[in-house]
């Protein structure tokens, strides 16, 4: 299956390897892809991109059992605008690893991670990104916004 199948499409643009970091660093919340078995399972995290990498805290369970296991992981960071059908998507894959060394786990204890969900989330975890891609839709590329001039309030209720 071809990611960029659709990048050709009016209202897609490419984004080229130095805005996908760019936008990573900007954001503090994304997905982490990793297989369960023999099935695919994202679960959310709150994370921070330094060093080039992304990182992120957690306790017990499948994301560690992942890391320890240096299993190739996908990471996804998005942000959209559902007003303007518009917005941006940043995927990253690369191999997860537990932080594991005192100095690697010093440094880590400093990044702005603070866990937002309930229980112990002790153990830091990286992903080099080993490839990235991300792609952009901009406002416009459909039919016109539900809240032209053209249609009253009235006819926009209606229709919903």
């Amino acid at each position: 299956m071809d990611a960029h199948n659709d990048w050709g499409q009016a209202g897609f643009a490419a984004l080229g390897e130095e805005e996908c970091f760019e936008l990573l660093g900007r954001e503090t919340f994304g997905r982490v892809g990793i297989t369960l078995g023999s099935l695919p399972v994202v679960l959310p995290v709150n994370y921070h991109f330094a060093d080039g990498a992304i990182h992120f805290r957690t306790g017990e369970g499948a994301k560690l059992k992942a890391a320890s296991q240096n299993a190739v992981v996908a990471f996804q960071v998005d942000q959209v605008d559902p007003i303007y059908h518009a917005g941006w998507s940043v995927l990253a894959v690369g191999a997860a690893q537990v932080l594991d060394d005192s100095t690697a786990m010093s440094w880590a204890s400093h990044l702005p991670l603070r866990a937002w969900a309930p229980g112990v989330r002790d153990r830091f975890v990286r992903i080099v990104p080993d490839f990235v891609s991300g792609r952009r839709i901009t406002p416009g590329h459909d039919e016109s916004p539900p809240w032209s001039e053209s249609v009253g309030t009235g006819q926009l209720l209606a229709d919903n």
